[in-house]
């Protein structure tokens, strides 16, 4: 719940869809105005990215921390790269986020680790769609769309292969003797 004078989460995306279609609007407006109209924008982000990155130079790690745990600080952070968790541990808990629901379909999901700018995953789903099965959106998808989310300086997400199950011996098969 917002504070009296706050916007509350849903009224906060709400805005940033209705941002992200005005830019997309000025971005195919014709003529100079427009690009004139994106070029103030990026100004204005890069002058409040500043006052962003100054406020975290006065509020010291353990706040920083703290206030990245608000959605949409951890957004900000992350758009002006000031965000203080590596790009690791940021698509690990996007992982972890998706875990759940993953599981409650049979499925399961893990970083593996990143190495660079590659963010490496093994996704199994039930029936063994993982890289897609009636052309709609994967579990993968989900995972590479919310890792990059996370961590936009990562520029990759690799799907790494399941290993086989291993297979199973009865042991009491192992236990019995032939009678010859």
């Amino acid at each position: 719940m917002a504070e009296a004078g706050r916007l509350a989460d849903t009224d906060v995306e709400g805005r940033l869809a209705r941002l992200d279609e005005l830019l997309a609007r000025l971005e195919s407006a014709p003529g100079p105005m427009g690009a004139t109209a994106v070029e103030a924008v990026r100004v204005l982000t890069e002058v409040y990215g500043e006052a962003l990155a100054r406020v975290l130079d006065l509020a010291g790690r353990q706040l920083a921390a703290r206030l990245a745990e608000d959605e949409l600080l951890d957004h900000l952070l992350v758009l002006h790269q000031l965000h203080p968790e590596p790009a690791r541990q940021r698509a690990e808990r996007a992982v972890d986020r998706l875990r759940p629901a993953v599981r409650e379909r049979g499925g399961d999901v893990e970083l593996v680790g990143v190495e660079g700018r590659v963010a490496r995953v093994r996704v199994s789903e039930a029936g063994g769609c993982g890289a897609g099965c009636g052309g709609g959106p994967t579990v993968a998808d989900a995972v590479r769309e919310a890792v990059l989310a996370a961590a936009p300086e990562l520029t990759e997400v690799e799907q790494l292969p399941t290993p086989a199950a291993p297979a199973f011996v009865p042991l009491d098969s192992l236990l019995v003797r032939d009678a010859r």
